[in-house]
Protein backbone atom coordinates (compact mmCIF):
# COMPACT_ATOMS: atom_id res chain seq x y z
CA UNK A 1 0.00 0.00 0.00
CA UNK A 2 1.60 3.36 -1.17
CA UNK A 3 -0.12 6.05 1.39
CA UNK A 4 2.09 8.76 0.15
CA UNK A 5 1.16 12.08 -1.88
CA UNK A 6 2.09 12.05 -5.37
CA UNK A 7 1.58 9.76 -8.06
CA UNK A 8 4.89 8.45 -7.95
CA UNK A 9 4.97 6.04 -5.50
CA UNK A 10 2.86 2.97 -7.26
CA UNK A 11 4.47 2.80 -10.47
CA UNK A 12 8.02 2.45 -8.08
CA UNK A 13 6.76 -0.18 -6.41
CA UNK A 14 5.21 -2.05 -8.84
CA UNK A 15 8.88 -2.86 -10.08
CA UNK A 16 9.07 -4.74 -7.00
CA UNK A 17 6.24 -5.76 -6.15
CA UNK A 18 3.12 -7.37 -8.62
CA UNK A 19 0.86 -6.40 -5.84
CA UNK A 20 0.28 -2.67 -5.28
CA UNK A 21 -2.21 -0.45 -4.09
CA UNK A 22 -2.60 2.92 -4.06
CA UNK A 23 -3.78 5.12 -0.94
CA UNK A 24 -5.57 8.15 -1.59
CA UNK A 25 -4.55 10.25 1.97
CA UNK A 26 -7.07 13.35 3.58
CA UNK A 27 -5.45 12.63 6.98
CA UNK A 28 -4.86 16.21 8.65
CA UNK A 29 -2.20 15.34 10.99
CA UNK A 30 1.10 16.94 12.58
CA UNK A 31 4.52 15.51 12.94
CA UNK A 32 7.39 18.08 14.31
CA UNK A 33 8.38 15.83 17.37
CA UNK A 34 10.22 12.76 16.89
CA UNK A 35 7.51 10.14 18.32
CA UNK A 36 4.94 12.28 18.42
CA UNK A 37 1.75 12.48 15.75
CA UNK A 38 -1.05 14.44 16.86
CA UNK A 39 -4.20 13.74 14.38
CA UNK A 40 -6.63 16.73 14.91
CA UNK A 41 -9.58 15.01 13.62
CA UNK A 42 -11.59 13.62 15.66
CA UNK A 43 -13.84 11.34 15.97
CA UNK A 44 -12.60 10.29 12.49
CA UNK A 45 -8.81 10.40 12.09
CA UNK A 46 -9.11 10.72 8.07
CA UNK A 47 -10.45 9.07 4.72
CA UNK A 48 -8.25 6.70 3.62
CA UNK A 49 -9.51 5.45 0.14
CA UNK A 50 -7.85 2.98 -1.37
CA UNK A 51 -7.37 0.60 -4.61
CA UNK A 52 -5.67 -2.07 -6.76
CA UNK A 53 -2.62 0.15 -9.25
CA UNK A 54 -3.09 1.18 -11.67
CA UNK A 55 -7.10 0.33 -11.56
CA UNK A 56 -9.28 -1.61 -10.33
CA UNK A 57 -10.73 -3.74 -6.46
CA UNK A 58 -10.08 -7.25 -5.31
CA UNK A 59 -10.61 -9.08 -2.34
CA UNK A 60 -7.55 -7.60 -0.85
CA UNK A 61 -8.63 -4.03 -1.34
CA UNK A 62 -11.84 -4.86 0.60
CA UNK A 63 -10.24 -6.19 3.30
CA UNK A 64 -7.68 -3.67 3.98
CA UNK A 65 -10.42 -0.88 3.86
CA UNK A 66 -12.71 -2.90 6.63
CA UNK A 67 -9.52 -3.37 8.40
CA UNK A 68 -8.84 0.82 8.55
CA UNK A 69 -13.01 0.97 9.33
CA UNK A 70 -12.57 -0.89 12.24
CA UNK A 71 -9.83 1.85 13.58
CA UNK A 72 -10.84 5.35 13.44
CA UNK A 73 -10.91 5.95 9.58
CA UNK A 74 -12.97 6.01 6.98
CA UNK A 75 -12.14 4.09 4.07
CA UNK A 76 -13.63 2.67 0.63
CA UNK A 77 -12.23 0.34 -2.21
CA UNK A 78 -12.28 2.39 -4.67
CA UNK A 79 -11.80 0.52 -8.61
CA UNK A 80 -9.93 4.35 -9.91
CA UNK A 81 -7.77 5.27 -6.68
CA UNK A 82 -5.26 7.17 -9.02
CA UNK A 83 -7.83 9.16 -10.45
CA UNK A 84 -8.67 10.37 -6.90
CA UNK A 85 -4.90 10.55 -5.68
CA UNK A 86 -4.33 13.05 -8.87
CA UNK A 87 -7.34 14.95 -7.60
CA UNK A 88 -5.22 15.23 -4.19
CA UNK A 89 -2.18 15.93 -5.84
CA UNK A 90 -3.99 19.17 -7.41
CA UNK A 91 -4.37 19.83 -3.91
CA UNK A 92 -1.45 19.49 -2.56
CA UNK A 93 0.36 21.98 -5.09
CA UNK A 94 -0.35 24.63 -2.93
CA UNK A 95 1.50 22.75 -0.06
CA UNK A 96 5.03 24.25 -0.89
CA UNK A 97 3.21 27.66 -1.08
CA UNK A 98 2.01 27.21 2.04
CA UNK A 99 5.63 26.36 3.48
CA UNK A 100 7.00 28.87 1.67
CA UNK A 101 5.26 32.12 1.68
CA UNK A 102 4.38 34.61 3.69
CA UNK A 103 0.74 33.94 4.42
CA UNK A 104 -0.51 37.05 2.36
CA UNK A 105 0.73 35.48 -0.58
CA UNK A 106 -0.04 32.14 -0.34
CA UNK A 107 -3.67 32.33 -2.27
CA UNK A 108 -2.58 33.45 -5.64
CA UNK A 109 0.27 31.73 -5.66
CA UNK A 110 -1.15 28.33 -5.09
CA UNK A 111 -3.93 28.86 -7.38
CA UNK A 112 -2.34 29.76 -10.43
CA UNK A 113 0.10 26.76 -9.10
CA UNK A 114 -3.34 24.68 -9.39
CA UNK A 115 -4.37 25.85 -12.57
CA UNK A 116 -0.90 25.06 -14.37
CA UNK A 117 -1.44 21.70 -12.66
CA UNK A 118 -5.15 21.17 -14.28
CA UNK A 119 -4.19 22.76 -17.54
CA UNK A 120 -1.05 19.58 -17.72
CA UNK A 121 -3.35 17.08 -16.67
CA UNK A 122 -5.87 17.73 -19.45
CA UNK A 123 -3.17 18.46 -21.71
CA UNK A 124 -1.80 14.36 -21.33
CA UNK A 125 -5.69 12.55 -21.01
CA UNK A 126 -5.16 12.54 -17.01
CA UNK A 127 -8.48 12.30 -15.36
CA UNK A 128 -9.23 13.70 -12.39
CA UNK A 129 -12.37 13.89 -9.57
CA UNK A 130 -13.89 16.91 -9.60
CA UNK A 131 -14.15 19.61 -6.36
CA UNK A 132 -17.75 18.33 -6.08
CA UNK A 133 -17.29 14.86 -5.85
CA UNK A 134 -14.61 15.62 -3.49
CA UNK A 135 -17.00 17.52 -0.87
CA UNK A 136 -19.00 14.82 -1.32
CA UNK A 137 -16.83 12.21 -0.39
CA UNK A 138 -15.42 13.99 2.47
CA UNK A 139 -18.70 15.17 4.00
CA UNK A 140 -18.53 16.44 7.42
CA UNK A 141 -15.80 13.34 7.94
CA UNK A 142 -13.03 15.92 8.38
CA UNK A 143 -13.22 17.81 11.62
CA UNK A 144 -9.78 19.39 12.87
CA UNK A 145 -9.73 20.73 16.46
CA UNK A 146 -7.05 22.25 18.58
CA UNK A 147 -5.09 19.97 20.80
CA UNK A 148 -4.34 21.36 24.13
CA UNK A 149 -5.64 25.33 22.75
CA UNK A 150 -3.58 24.98 19.80
CA UNK A 151 -4.58 24.80 15.78
CA UNK A 152 -2.33 23.04 13.48
CA UNK A 153 0.42 24.43 11.79
CA UNK A 154 0.25 23.57 8.00
CA UNK A 155 0.15 20.70 6.22
CA UNK A 156 2.97 18.18 5.39
CA UNK A 157 5.40 20.45 3.67
CA UNK A 158 5.58 22.86 5.99
CA UNK A 159 6.08 20.39 8.66
CA UNK A 160 9.12 19.58 6.71
CA UNK A 161 10.05 23.13 6.79
CA UNK A 162 9.14 23.58 10.75
CA UNK A 163 11.17 20.40 11.22
CA UNK A 164 14.59 21.14 9.58
CA UNK A 165 14.26 17.85 8.05
CA UNK A 166 16.65 19.22 5.28
CA UNK A 167 13.97 17.57 2.52
CA UNK A 168 10.57 18.06 1.21
CA UNK A 169 8.23 16.34 -0.95
CA UNK A 170 7.75 18.79 -3.39
CA UNK A 171 9.88 16.95 -6.32
CA UNK A 172 6.95 14.89 -6.34
CA UNK A 173 4.18 17.70 -6.23
CA UNK A 174 4.91 20.02 -7.76
CA UNK A 175 7.68 18.28 -9.73
CA UNK A 176 5.10 15.94 -11.49
CA UNK A 177 3.38 18.83 -13.19
CA UNK A 178 6.98 20.51 -14.10
CA UNK A 179 7.55 16.98 -15.80
CA UNK A 180 3.90 16.88 -17.23
CA UNK A 181 4.52 20.38 -18.49
CA UNK A 182 7.43 19.95 -20.37
CA UNK A 183 6.16 16.22 -21.96
CA UNK A 184 3.05 17.80 -23.06
CA UNK A 185 4.28 21.65 -24.07
CA UNK A 186 2.67 23.35 -20.89
CA UNK A 187 4.24 25.85 -19.79
CA UNK A 188 4.77 25.90 -15.49
CA UNK A 189 6.39 28.58 -14.30
CA UNK A 190 4.89 28.75 -11.07
CA UNK A 191 5.35 25.24 -10.16
CA UNK A 192 8.73 25.51 -11.36
CA UNK A 193 9.70 28.58 -8.95
CA UNK A 194 7.68 26.15 -5.81
CA UNK A 195 9.50 23.39 -6.40
CA UNK A 196 12.82 25.36 -6.58
CA UNK A 197 12.56 27.88 -3.37
CA UNK A 198 11.66 24.56 -1.27
CA UNK A 199 13.81 22.96 -1.77
CA UNK A 200 16.48 25.36 -1.62
CA UNK A 201 14.79 25.96 1.64
CA UNK A 202 14.81 22.74 2.87
CA UNK A 203 18.51 22.13 1.82
CA UNK A 204 19.31 25.30 3.89
CA UNK A 205 17.08 24.45 6.83
CA UNK A 206 14.83 27.86 6.09
CA UNK A 207 11.92 28.51 8.35
CA UNK A 208 8.83 27.76 6.90
CA UNK A 209 6.41 31.24 5.74
CA UNK A 210 9.40 33.50 5.25
CA UNK A 211 9.67 34.42 1.65
CA UNK A 212 7.76 37.51 0.29
CA UNK A 213 5.57 37.92 -2.56
CA UNK A 214 8.08 40.09 -4.32
CA UNK A 215 11.11 37.68 -3.89
CA UNK A 216 9.00 34.57 -5.38
CA UNK A 217 8.03 36.60 -8.04
CA UNK A 218 11.70 37.34 -8.96
CA UNK A 219 12.10 33.32 -8.71
CA UNK A 220 9.44 33.24 -10.89
CA UNK A 221 10.89 35.76 -13.50
CA UNK A 222 14.12 34.42 -13.54
CA UNK A 223 13.20 30.58 -14.08
CA UNK A 224 10.82 31.69 -17.49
Amino acid sequence: MCAQNGVENERVALRRFANVYGVCVMCPTAFLVPGVVQATSHPVTGILDLGRYPAGVDDVAEELAAALRSSTFSSEAVPDVQRWKYSKLLMNLANAAQAALEPAAVGPVAGEAIREGVACLRAAGIDFATKEEDLARRGELITEKPIHGERRGGGSSWQSLARAAGTIETDYLNGEIVTLGRLHGVATPVNHALQTVANQMALDRVPPQTMTEEGFGRVVEALR
